[in-house]
């Protein structure tokens, strides 16, 4: 397919492909699907190789978030029943950290809930970060807290903070149907605030939240201009008592075609699949690792993931490595560029309904059958709220 050709020719030099090119990868049909996923895998291999990056989630602070992000189960007026606490200590913080680490995570992604953090919660962060750092050799943080002030990425980046996470989330037009209490402008600020810094910058997107095509491709070509070191893809997952829990529109092939634009136009950055893959990827999951080079291990904020041993297991399965902390996760031309630990940011926001993904599925009991199912149902059983790691007595899953 010519159009597959010009685009891996276009990501070998890192050159950006035209608007319709990376429209033309979200209609490609599904008889076309492993000739796009081989096409945008020869891009991440060529950047990135067989590594895969793993990122650990901790959720210091859940639920009681003043805004009204409609895809988020922390949000005001949300009716989901999901754990809520106020900020874990550093040294709680840290133990959770440490299970992700000892599952062999890269990156722990400190995530509250909230607006933005005041200057007592950046001491407050602040002296988490130390101390997951001292009892962490290696360990590379980011912190995603919501909307920064002036000069509190500066006291983060003092403080040991690698990267900051802060996601645009969807295209500029459709921002205000998603989001009523800030603006994409007080997003795009506070992603230019952390690069300014010289934290790492990490931001990323939402899909299945009913946008179209040109939308995704709208706000990944504003994610390229806004150069990030991160674009984590989020799928939707639709919790039950959102504003967006009917909103089922993804399918495996949907996804797949996703990561592939998002990889063609962001050809040297670290895509993460983040939030939403168990959920929408399903079985396919494997595959996806072939567009993207970067996942979370374990659970995410207030919902569950796949079992981290499972991860492991599908990364291995599928031929790829996890990537040590001794190895620089960006292309030399980026991690020299002012990206000071070559790493990647958090990818995750600060809402179940995108940081959450689901649980494992349940074996059947023995002696029944699996329901058959259509392609597109939802897959209601597959969100599972989590109950155990950060703010619980139970250990994390890692």
């Amino acid at each position: 397919m010519d159009l597959l050709n010009t685009l891996v020719d276009k990501g070998l030099r890192r050159e950006r492909p035209t608007r319709e090119e990376a429209l033309a990868v979200l209609a490609t049909s599904d008889d076309d699907l492993l000739d796009v996923v081989a096409a945008a895998g020869k891009v991440r291999r060529h950047w990135f190789g067989r590594r895969v990056k793993l990122n650990y989630l901790v959720n210091l602070k859940s639920g009681l978030c003043p805004e009204d992000c409609s895809y988020c189960s922390q949000r005001l007026g949300s009716q989901a029943g999901i754990l809520k606490y106020t900020w874990l200590k550093p040294d709680q913080a840290s133990d959770a950290a440490a299970a992700g680490v000892a599952g062999g995570a890269k990156r722990v992604c400190l995530v509250a809930s909230g607006r933005g953090p005041t200057d007592r919660d950046v001491d407050r962060v602040s002296e988490t970060i130390r101390t997951i750092k001292e009892k962490n050799e290696g360990v590379e943080v980011c912190a995603c807290l919501g909307l920064l002030s002036d000069g509190q990425a500066e006291r983060l980046r003092e403080a040991g903070a690698d990267a900051y996470n802060h996601n645009l989330n969807t295209s500029e037009a459709t921002y205000g149907e998603i989001t009523t209490t800030h603006t994409y402008a007080d997003r795009v600020d506070t992603v230019e605030k952390a690069h300014a810094a010289g934290l790492s910058a990490c931001s990323g997107l939402i899909a299945g939240m009913g946008e179209s095509d040109e939308d995704l491709v709208d706000v990944v070509y504003s994610l390229r201009e806004l150069d990030p070191d991160s674009v984590p893809v989020n799928f939707l997952i639709p919790v039950e008592g959102t504003p967006l829990a009917k909103e089922w529109n993804l399918t495996p092939q949907r996804c797949l075609r996703i990561l592939a634009m998002v990889r063609f136009v962001c050809p040297d950055v670290e895509v993460r699949i983040a939030g939403g893959r168990e959920v929408h990827l399903r079985t396919m999951q494997p595959l996806a690792l072939h567009l993207a080079n970067s996942i979370f291990l374990g659970d995410y904020l207030t919902t569950e993931g796949q079992a981290g041993k499972a991860d492991l297991e599908m990364i291995a399965d599928a031929g790829f490595e996890v990537e040590g902390t001794d190895q620089v996760t960006l292309p030399e031309h980026r991690a020299a560029g002012g990206c000071h630990d070559g790493g990647g940011g958090c990818g995750s926001e600060g809402g179940g309904g995108v940081c959450g993904s689901a649980a494992a599925p349940q074996a059947a009991e023995p002696g029944t059958a699996a329901e058959p199912r259509t392609a597109g149902d939802p897959r209601t059983d597959l969100v599972a709220v989590r109950r155990r790691g950060a703010g619980t007595d139970l250990a994390p899953n890692a």
